[in-house]
């Protein structure tokens, strides 16, 4: 999956995947956090969950050696924490004077459960891996920052896309142990319509694929990654899906790399991150969130459409809390908009701007 969000950004979206962007950041380190006998929601556990993250910059702490000045970013279920270190994103928020400038924050930056270097099905238990749900990576998270990193309390929490959909979480789960939350790219309701139709597609065809064996396989099954670009014409903006195939010929071309991308990923992973999601629904909590929360949508996102009216009830629920919504525009690529930082960044800088303002 996060092969295809990668074809999606240079081959749909027009940014080079070689653009130039900082290579390094303050204090940039990679670890990993093991979890003892972590038990899943469905009951299920596992002996060890390696959750892997990458922080930056450095933690700052106050007269009780408390660590005052740290940033969770979450990203989406077709990326992992290397997302945030694109140049559309890094060099956006991580630089001197940006909105989450790494010499003044101490910004973690994990892979989730079934992402990156995170523990996942393809590890080695394929179908017999743990059915985990979206709790279960708001829990580990949780458990990296306070037992691995020994926070006790955030300044923020930010996630775009399924990272989005976590933050509502964090909010609810955690309502004490933030200062901010800005979800991007999410609503705070169940999957249901159109979004959860089309994951829907794709579970159902890996599971109906011959080859999939229960999860079990020893070759990749191959026939179900002709369903997979549609994840692609969901996220991205029809006009720029337009201007990149504006024939038959260009769209089949651009079909045909898409799949040849699918290939490369393993069902299982993709699979089990799609379904995820069945435990999301933070509707009906939402009066329990404290934080001072922020909510960044976009008009041209099929994901999470406007149209719907979900966001702007579920704000009025929330004291401190409000949303922006960009409109559709010449750069902007529908739901994977989060990925350009440059046409939001000014929004999350006036909000860290008011958490400073009201810091005790």
């Amino acid at each position: 999956m996060k092969r295809l969000a990668v074809i999606a950004i240079t081959l749909c979206l027009g940014v080079a995947s070689s653009a130039l962007g900082q290579t390094s950041w303050p204090n940039q380190r990679e670890a990993d956090f093991l979890l003892r006998n972590f038990r899943f929601g469905s009951g299920e556990t596992l002996a060890e969950l390696r959750i892997h993250y990458i922080t930056l910059g450095t933690a700052r702490k106050n007269a009780a050696g408390e660590i005052v000045n740290g940033v969770l970013l979450l990203h989406g279920t077709s990326g992992s924490s290397t997302s945030w270190l694109q140049p559309t994103l890094a060099n956006e928020l991580f630089t001197g004077g940006q909105p989450l400038d790494a010499s003044r924050y101490f910004v973690i930056i994990p892979d989730g459960i079934g992402a990156g270097g995170s523990s996942k099905p393809s590890d080695g238990l394929r179908g017999g891996f743990p059915h985990y749900r979206y709790r279960d990576m708001v829990e580990a998270h949780y458990r990296l920052v306070t037992e691995g990193l020994g926070i006790r309390h955030l300044r923020l929490v930010l996630g775009t896309s399924m990272g989005g959909m976590q933050t509502w979480m964090w909010g609810e789960m955690y309502p004490d142990f933030m200062d901010g939350l800005v979800p991007i790219a999410s609503q705070p309701s169940a999957m249901s319509g159109r979004n959860w139709l089309t994951r829907r597609v794709r579970i159902e065809a890996i599971r109906n694929d011959p080859d999939w064996n229960g999860g079990n396989y020893e070759k990749n099954p191959t026939r179900y990654i002709y369903t997979l670009p549609l994840a692609s014409l969901m996220t991205e903006s029809v006009v720029r899906i337009q201007e990149t195939a504006p024939t038959r010929e260009a769209a089949d071309a651009l079909y045909q790399r898409l799949v040849e991308e699918a290939k490369k990923n393993d069902a299982n992973n993709q699979l089990y991150a799609i379904e995820a999601v069945m435990d999301y629904d933070p509707s009906k909590d939402l009066s329990k969130i404290k934080a001072r929360l922020f909510a960044i949508n976009f008009a041209d996102d099929a994901l999470n459409p406007p149209e719907l009216g979900v966001l702007e009830p579920a704000i009025a629920k929330i004291p401190h809390a409000r949303y922006v919504m960009l409109p559709a525009g010449p750069d902007t690529h529908g739901h994977y908009t989060y990925f350009r930082a440059a046409l939001w960044k000014a929004h999350l800088a006036e909000f860290m701007h008011t958490l400073e303002a009201t810091r005790e």
